[in-house]
Parts: structure tokens; C-alpha cells; sequence
């Protein structure tokens, strides 16, 4: 038996280099300030689900809530291996927090159904929360299974879960269709394949397609839009306009959470030392720093 499977994936800035100078008054993060990068855990997600593909057969696509840019993630997918990729995007989706976000993906998911399992990452590194998964699982009335390490097998409408917990792990069995959350330590991420790369590099969206064909007048969109289905090559964009949703639900109107405050934090010291420039002065430095454990 195949199986069909759907990941959730996000494009998240890099959290490595959060400064000031990226945070916004609101408290939100200035996106536009950071590189991204490919959610860690999402990631992991989609080697599970490529590995339960490899095993059984069936197909894995790939679906992301973002702005155009994601679309770079979404080709990241598409070179791992993911058979279809799927874009959610429109300004109106803008701002939302987790219960916004997993009302518009589970509207998206509605799209793609029928599919027998939804895999995402725990969670996404520029919030932290682990809530987008279980919501989007309850707000479509599927079983989830979260936190999960491992797939052990999957037979009769049914599959086997490795799932961490604190000092172990337990074996869960669930009926599918389900979502499943993963950790970071579940699989090692298969690199991009050279021969993907080359065959998806060119993958683009509408809104692209529509910039290439605005910088070209000899370009016309809808005759690159069917050069770009034909060869495969197409990122379905789905807009507000495209899903059965409630406005008031989505983006910042649907968003509850709100930041109540933010505090700068600078970081200082009371006493500092001066190493001189020279041969003795670095290796001094160096034997200090690796007393202190700081590396070493």
C-alpha cells in the first residue's frame, strides 16, 4: 500500500543573528532584516515523509504559508525530493499568530485532501510554540500524534510512531488519516540532488511568472503559465480569494495574541581586560577562553 503524505514546511529568519536593529516597536520581527533559512524541524519532516515515500511508494507534497519569497524554500523542497510544492500567500494572511496560521493551513490542506498523513516540524524556530501542528490537526478533526522520533511502519490504514518523552520514548499506533509532528532528531535531512537542482531550478509561481513577464514584453502570462505546467515546473499560489475562509479569522484581525511588552536587553560587563597584539598575547587568550570552557 502508498501512501500519500503532505508537509507543512516554513521559511524562518535566522535567529542566529537577532539584534535590535531587527526587532520592530510591537515587538514583532522586522523579516526583511534577517536571512531565512529552512525551518530545522520542517526539514526533518519532510526526510520522514520522503522515507515512508521511498519505503511504500505514494507522493509527498510540500505546502508552506508565506510571502513570495518562500517560493526559494519551496524549490529547497523540490530538490530534496518532494513531488509537488503549493504556496499560500496573500497580504491578508499577514500577522497572524498560531491560531490564525493554522486556520488559513488547514483551509489549504482542505484543498489538497485526500492525503493519509500531514507531517510538520515540532515547531518553527522564530516562535517556539508547537502549536501550529496540534491546531491545524483539531481544526481539521484529525488525530495527531506529536513529538514523534521515528517511523516504525505503516500496514492496514494504520501506522506505528516512535514518540519522545522525557527519559524514553513510547510506541504509538494510529488510524490514518493523522498529523504528525516531528523532533529534530528523528532523521538527518538528505542533501539536494544535483540532478533535482537542475530540473527544478526554474520552478517558479504565478506572482513570478507575472514579474518576469512585466520586465518582458515579448512575454505573455498566460502562455508562460502553460509553458510552465507542461514541463511541470508550476508552484500552485493559493490566495484568500482561492480558500473558504472568514477574513476576520485570518492575519492580524484573527490573531488574539498580542505583545503586551518587549524589553531591550543589552548585555554588559563590569570589568574587561586588554590582550596585547602579539604571538604570547593570543595564546594567552586562547588558554583563557578554554579554562573558562568557553571552547575547547
Amino acid at each position: 500500500m502508498s501512501y500519500h503524505s503532505v508537509v507543512m514546511v516554513k521559511q524562518v529568519p535566522d535567529t542566529a543573528n537577532i539584534s535590535g536593529q531587527v526587532m520592530k516597536p510591537d515587538g514583532t520581527v522586522n523579516r526583511s532584516k534577517l536571512p531565512t533559512v529552512f525551518n530545522p524541524e520542517d526539514k526533518v519532516a519532510l526526510e520522514l515523509a520522503l522515507q515512508l515515500r521511498d519505503r511504500y511508494g505514494g507522493t509527498v507534497r510540500v505546502l508552506t504559508m508565506g510571502p513570495l519569497k518562500a517560493s526559494d524554500l519551496l524549490r529547497d523542497c523540490l530538490y530534496m525530493g518532494a513531488d509537488e510544492a503549493f504556496l499560500v500567500s496573500d497580504r491578508r494572511f499577514a500577522g497572524a499568530d498560531t491560531l490564525a496560521t493554522s486556520y488559513v493551513l488547514a483551509a489549504a490542506l482542505k484543498r489538497l485532501a485526500p492525503f493519509d498523513i500531514v507531517f510538520a516540524g515540532r515547531q518553527a524556530i522564530d516562535g517556539d510554540t508547537a502549536q501550529v501542528g496540534p491546531q491545524t490537526a483539531e481544526k481539521l478533526g484529525l488525530p495527531q500524534i506529536t513529538y514523534a522520533e521515528g517511523i516504525l511502519g505503516a500496514e492496514d490504514g494504520k501506522i506505528q510512531v516512535r514518540r519522545k518523552i522525557d527519559q524514553g520514548y513510547e510506541v504509538l499506533e494510529g488510524t490514518l488519516p493523522l498529523l504528525i509532528t516531528v523532533v529534530k532528531d528523528a532523521a538527518a535531512p538528505r542533501p539536494s540532488r544535483a540532478k533535482r537542482v537542475m530540473a527544478f531550478k526554474n520552478a517558479r509561481t504565478l506572482m513570478e511568472l507575472e514579474k518576469m513577464a512585466e520586465a518582458n514584453s515579448l512575454l505573455y502570462i498566460d502562455q508562460l503559465k502553460e509553458e510552465y505546467l507542461s514541463k511541470g515546473l508550476f508552484i500552485q499560489t493559493m490566495t484568500a480569494d482561492d480558500l473558504d475562509v472568514d477574513l476576520t479569522r485570518c492575519g492580524l484581525a484573527g490573531s488574539p495574541t498580542k505583545v503586551h511588552k518587549i524589553d531591550s536587553v543589552v548585555l554588559g560587563a563590569n570589568e574587561h581586560e586588554t590582550i596585547p597584539t602579539t604571538k604570547d598575547g593570543m595564546y594567552a587568550l586562547i588558554d583563557k577562553l578554554m579554562e573558562d570552557h568557553i571552547f575547547g
